[in-house]
């Protein structure tokens, strides 16, 4: 965490008022700007903490959502099992961040890669560091490299679907490389991984349940390969109540520890994940129990350029700001010269993006102005942070408390 000055993509100018405070309701700050509101923000790591801590299961937040090193280090301070990231490169950020255990829930591939990690080991040898194995070739591969370095690299076998991405396609085949991770030098096996979000359709909850029900067998018959503590994980942000569901219950080797691993509930969101949380608190009565719920904490400040038609008002940010793969950011509170001004649903329809222009289409009597400030929500909060080098971490009222800066 910085000394406030907003940026995007790189650093750009901010006033700074006699009081010490850059508010982006005042034009403080140039426009657009990511913003994460810190109460929200607070609140989604308390609630998913406590999930997790009702449950009995460990929490690994995957870090590629935001790679906020900032982020990492709250969300570890509030109990974090570990950091989950994608590349050698995030599982660098994280380390560098602080971090004390790093999940790599993807394979490990190419001599580059490899040195990265040899070394990032050697930097932070308390680190506890993990990825993923899917392969004989690529064990081969890392056995090979990390015995010549005289070092030992902790491995998961992922458990995949066929169509799906990676993963061994059988229970047969993942139990096999199981045995023969464990007969290489240079390599530990630790347990078992695999995500259940690559499973889609109009209803993918029974075979969700079958795949986490497989798994469970497979890590008892995997768990000869492994000494110690089993580690049973998977669960992104929609499915993790099932998952917990379906591994609490079933039967499971001794000492095992299953780690769930949402990544966009720290900031949420006014879209997919929205529905995605809603359909959770409906099948899952401990989510309720626990009080509150996640809010979206990420928005986008904007302002309106230009009214050439009455029903028409074009915004200042576009592709190049936000996510668009899931629904455009839509506006959710309207202000003129600091003051918020009433706001109607709906009244304001974002209706398509370019590069660097929202077109936002104008119910009737729609009282829009040149030069008015425009809160939008959004919709999967990974690709607006990966837009930034730089977020706003603001109050309620727009006030800057701090720049969170990214590590994409």
């Amino acid at each position: 965490m910085t000394a406030v000055n907003s940026a995007k993509h790189k650093s750009a100018p901010m006033h700074v008022s006699a009081a010490g405070i850059s508010n982006l309701l005042h034009e403080d700050v140039c426009l657009p700007a990511a913003v994460i509101q810190a109460g929200a923000l607070e609140n989604n790591i308390r609630w998913m903490q406590r999930y997790a801590d009702k449950r009995g299961v460990s929490l690994a937040p995957h870090g590629k959502t935001t790679m906020t090193p900032w982020i990492f280090r709250r969300q570890q301070e509030a109990g974090a099992w570990a950091i989950g990231v994608g590349s050698a490169w995030q599982a660098h950020a994280a380390m560098a961040a602080g971090i004390e255990r790093v999940l790599m829930a993807n394979q490990l591939v190419g001599k580059a890669n490899m040195q990265l990690v040899s070394q990032l080991k050697q930097r932070y040898p308390r680190c506890d560091f993990l990825c993923c194995v899917d392969s004989v070739d690529n064990a081969a591969s890392l056995a090979a490299f990390f015995h010549a370095q005289g070092q030992t690299l902790d491995v998961l076998v992922e458990l995949g679907v066929p169509g799906g991405r990676c993963g061994c396609r059988s229970t047969a085949e993942a139990l096999a490389l199981a045995a023969k991770i464990a007969a290489l030098p240079g390599l530990r096996l630790r347990g078992l991984e695999l995500y259940e979000g690559v499973l889609h359709g109009d209803d993918p909850q029974p075979q969700i349940e079958a795949l986490l029900s497989a798994a469970a067998a497979l890590a008892c018959n995997m768990a000869v390969y492994v000494d110690g503590e089993f580690i049973l994980t998977g669960a992104g942000t929609v499915w993790y109540d099932v998952v917990c569901n379906v591994w609490l219950t079933a039967k499971k080797p001794p000492h095992c520890r299953i780690v769930i691993r949402p990544g966009c509930y720290i900031t949420h969101d006014n879209g997919i994940y929205q529905q995605a949380q809603d359909a959770l608190l409906a099948r899952d009565r401990i989510a309720c129990d626990l009080g509150g719920d996640l809010s979206a904490a990420l928005q986008l400040v904007a302002m309106v350029q230009s009214v050439p038609e009455a029903r028409l008002a074009i915004v200042n940010f576009g592709k190049r700001d936000c996510a668009f793969d899931a629904g455009l950011p839509q506006p959710v509170a309207h202000y003129r010269a600091g003051k918020a001004l009433p706001f109607r649903p709906g009244a304001y329809t974002s209706s398509e993006v370019m590069d660097q222009h929202c077109m936002l289409r104008l119910a009737p009597d729609s009282d829009v102005q040149v030069g008015d400030i425009l809160i939008f929500g959004t919709s999967h909060p990974c690709l607006t942070f990966d837009k930034w080098k730089t977020l706003l971490l603001v109050d309620d009222d727009y006030n800057v408390q701090a720049e969170l800066d990214t590590a994409f």
